[in-house]
């Protein structure tokens, strides 16, 4: 059987399942304990958000979420020029780390941004010390823009723009 990996949109459903990872300690790594309050937020259709739970041939195995920062309401961004896209994503059990699904999920949610003409870039901010997470996303041609400070949180911002996303990853 050929593995097949796709999104769907996450669902009320879902909630226990999301609660669930966040209390995996890759992912508490990848994040912070920040609660994303998924009993709220999986209900609410906002035009600025998708969310997506990534199946590996019928299987949830992730989340990926892709948002406009410029239009996202607690203005988390701060000012980002139009034409942007975030996107946070993670692997929910330990086990699927180190597979190639963070990487085919990416590549999905690259392609979904790029997908819309006016995205110009796009955006992610893992952890300042989450050295795994920095390598995957230059892997993929983001580029470091630099170290900031989101909420408790020390992040690195990466940024790929539309003309680096189009060949895909970067070999190794």
């Amino acid at each position: 059987m050929i593995d097949t990996i796709t999104l769907r949109p996450a669902t009320t459903e879902d909630i226990p399942l999301l609660r669930h990872w966040d209390g995996r300690p890759h992912i508490l790594a990848a994040k912070g304990d920040e609660d994303w309050q998924w009993e709220r937020e999986i209900p609410r259709s906002l035009p600025w958000r998708e969310q997506y739970i990534a199946e590996l041939n019928g299987r949830p195995i992730g989340f990926v979420q892709i948002i406009d920062p410029r239009a996202e309401e607690t203005h988390y961004w701060g000012d980002v020029p139009e034409g942007r896209r975030a996107i946070d994503i993670w692997i929910g059990e330990k086990d699927g780390l180190g597979q190639g699904y963070g990487t085919e999920i990416m590549r999905q949610a690259i392609a979904r941004c790029f997908a819309d003409p006016s995205v110009k870039a796009l955006l992610v901010d893992p952890m300042a010390d989450n050295k795994r997470a920095h390598r995957f996303y230059e892997r993929l041609g983001f580029r470091f823009l630099e170290k900031r400070r989101f909420g408790p949180d020390d992040c690195f911002v990466y940024q790929l723009e539309r003309d680096d996303g189009q060949a895909g990853p970067a070999e190794k």
